[in-house]
Formats: structure tokens, C-alpha cells, sequence
């Protein structure tokens, strides 16, 4: 039996011509948690990401994977997280970084893992390395959205993004984005229905209209703990 995955969800509906409507508001949600993974030379290296989906896509994409009436193991959604983060790579893994202007790539996916949660739902786990990691003294950013708004994403309202092994100075903070109006709903049906291809750029269609929080690290340099000297005045050595 084929797993439905959260890519193939969008997938379909950015296909349908008749889902034009239809994909101006989410069908799924999905609350995000994520940690800016840090190297031993302090830049940022991957984010690591934890996506906690809304039951009923939970229940429908586990259904048929427990067995004795019990919900599914880690072990046993394994092959469901694999297939998952290998789909998201025509989507850009929902994931849209910026550095100093730039739009930094992304590795394949690592350490991914689907865990079954108490109340019914599931959480993805995966960790997204960058092709080059970037220096943290200039800011980088992030937001997690679907353009077509099929998938709803937010960050956790408590602590939604973590900083891991950062260097001292450094911080994170998330930006509000402005709420959706009609004219914003128009454009994510019109970018739906103008890219329906899988792997299509279409972030760029409607730049301006993300219902995602922004998430946002900066590093300052540390000051230095030396003890200012001082200065001894200009004269004889004292005897």
C-alpha cells in the first residue's frame, strides 16, 4: 500500500484544476519546532526540525501501520518518515532560508524519524543540512510555509526555535507575519493554479503574501574579559 505523504497531498491539489479555490485555505496543520544546528567553528550548519501534524492527517497517513488494534511504533513509521523527507525535496522541504541576500541550498535530509505522540498525532523528525554552512555574524533567517497554503505551518507559541551549540552573543527571535486579506488569498490561488508542476519555484510567485512566522539568528562577536590595564603615567619608574 502507498503512504500518502504530506508532498503527494500538495502535489494533487496543485494538479486538480478544480481545486483552485480549494487551495486558498489549508487542509492540513502543522506545528513546527526547529533548532539551528551551530559547528564547532560557530557557523550555522543545518536546522533541525520537528513537525507535529494535526490528528486527522495523522490518523489517515498511520492507518493500517499498528497492529493488535495498537497505534503504530517508531520502528514500525520509519519507512513513512523516509519516504516523507525524500518528497519534500520538490517542494524545497517547505523550508526557505535567506543569508546576506542570498538564498542558501540545502543539503538531503538526515536523522529523520516519525515519533507517535499521546494525543493521536504524529511528530516528523529530520534535520536539514546546509551545502555551505554560513557564518552567524551576519543574520540568517528562516520561515517553514507551503506557498500554496494547502499545508498550514506555525511555530510553536513557546519557544519555537532553539539555538544548538551556538557560539556566546547569539540569539533568536520570530517575526509576526501580517494577517491575510482577500487580495493575499487571490494570489496564493493564482500561484496554486500558474505552478502546478512539483519542484516549481513557487515562493517566488507571490513573495510577499507568507502566512509563516519569520525566525531570525544573529551572533554578535564576544566581548573580551581581559581587565582594561591602567595606564601608568609618563615620568620615572617608581623606585
Amino acid at each position: 500500500m502507498r503512504r500518502a505523504t504530506i508532498a503527494s497531498w500538495v502535489a494533487a491539489i496543485c494538479l486538480s484544476e478544480s481545486s483552485i479555490a480549494a487551495s486558498a485555505h489549508p487542509h492540513v496543520w502543522v506545528a513546527v519546532k526547529s533548532e539551528v544546528v551551530f559547528g564547532a567553528d560557530g557557523k550555522v550548519t543545518a536546522i533541525r526540525h520537528a513537525w507535529n501534524f494535526d490528528e486527522m492527517y495523522s490518523t489517515f497517513s498511520t492507518q493500517g501501520l499498528g497492529t493488535d488494534g495498537k497505534p503504530p511504533t517508531a520502528a514500525q513509521l520509519q519507512p513513512l518518515a523516509k519516504v516523507n523527507v525524500e518528497s519534500l525535496a520538490e517542494f524545497d522541504f517547505f523550508t526557505y532560508a535567506r543569508y546576506a541576500g542570498n538564498k542558501p541550498e540545502f543539503a538531503a535530509p538526515i536523522d529523520y524519524s516519525i515519533e507517535p505522540e499521546p494525543n493521536n498525532t504524529i511528530t516528523l523528525h529530520f534535520t536539514l543540512p546546509l551545502k555551505h554552512p554560513v557564518d552567524a555574524k551576519k543574520p540568517f533567517s528562516f520561515q517553514v510555509y507551503d506557498p500554496t497554503y494547502f499545508v498550514s505551518f506555525s511555530f510553536e507559541k513557546t519557544a519555537p526555535v532553539k539555538l544548538d551549540d551556538a557560539p556566546p552573543g547569539c540569539s533568536t527571535s520570530t517575526l509576526d507575519p501580517n494577517p491575510l486579506v482577500a487580495d493575499d488569498v487571490k494570489k496564493l490561488s493564482e500561484a496554486a493554479f500558474t505552478n502546478m508542476s512539483p519542484g516549481a519555484h513557487r515562493a517566488e510567485s507571490w513573495a510577499g503574501c507568507s502566512p509563516s512566522r519569520a525566525a531570525s539568528i544573529s551572533c554578535s562577536p564576544a566581548r573580551s574579559t581581559r581587565c582594561a590595564q591602567t595606564p601608568r603615567p609618563l615620568g620615572r619608574s617608581p623606585a
